[in-house]
């Protein structure tokens, strides 16, 4: 499915989910073999050397992406202010997954207020030091107000479940991407989703054209993400391929 990009938040397969994955390879290539992206978010704690990102990119197939979410110390520590020399520092470490690297994901934290200046300021910093793919996740509703230039400068806003913000569970800035985070709900990284859910998803997702989908599952505490991503994968691809179910 070119363009569209479905995977959990980490690669780690519980054991029940084993039987569905290869036997041989370390996680990650095992992991890949049933999935098309993963979301890293250790890189939100810590920093990971250069060398570590390149075995990752190393152990993975051509058409897998890594999402490699923003460390704190700029969303959170700094609060997008005077943090260049830290973009620059992350970017250097994350830029040796090459063409790996599908998307980088800036979370904010659900008390930061958006600040005109501040905020234009820092999302050109990013995109000055970075082309492809990037979703913003704010956590505080007066973030409504960057739209425009989320769109002008093609920064697509997350839809996260469960919703924090009042527009709910949607996604929003430039609509040639849509970044979609499943946590699952209503009980946060433990509910499963089930078949019905992820089918009304993935006809709702459908339904608003993008040139690039993300979906990942991060719904890990009791297991449910492997196989919620599974049959998502399946659903998704069926609307893009409807002719692929049709009996000769």
């Amino acid at each position: 499915m070119s363009g569209v990009f479905i995977g959990c938040a980490g690669w780690s397969i519980g054991r029940d989910h084993w039987p569905r994955f290869a036997e041989q390879g370390t996680h990650l290539q095992r992991y890949a073999g049933q999935f098309s992206a993963v979301e890293i978010n250790s890189s939100f704690y810590r920093p990971h050397r250069p060398q570590t990102y390149k075995r990752w990119a190393e152990s993975v197939g051509a058409d897998f992406r890594f999402s490699v979410k923003l460390p704190r110390s700029i969303t959170h520590g700094r609060r997008l202010k005077d943090c260049e020399g830290l973009l620059d520092d992350f970017f250097s470490q994350c830029s040796n997954l090459g063409d790996r690297l599908g998307c980088v994901l800036v979370q904010l934290p659900p008390s930061l207020v958006y600040d005109a200046p501040v905020a234009q300021a820092f999302l050109q910093a990013v995109r000055a030091r970075y082309k492809g793919a990037l979703a913003l996740e704010p956590r505080h509703d007066s973030w409504a107000a960057a739209q425009a230039c989320m769109q002008r400068l093609h920064i697509a806003r997350v839809a996260a479940d469960p919703a924090v913000l009042s527009a709910g569970f949607e996604p929003g800035g430039w609509a040639g991407l849509q970044y979609w985070r499943l946590h699952g709900s209503p009980r946060i990284y433990h509910s499963e989703y089930g078949v019905a859910r992820l089918q009304a998803l993935a006809r709702h997702a459908r339904a608003r054209s993008a040139s690039e989908y993300w979906f990942i599952f991060d719904n890990t505490a009791s297991g449910h993400a492997i196989s919620d991503a599974l049959t998502f994968q399946t659903e998704f691809s069926s609307l893009l391929n409807p002719s692929s179910n049709s009996v000769p």
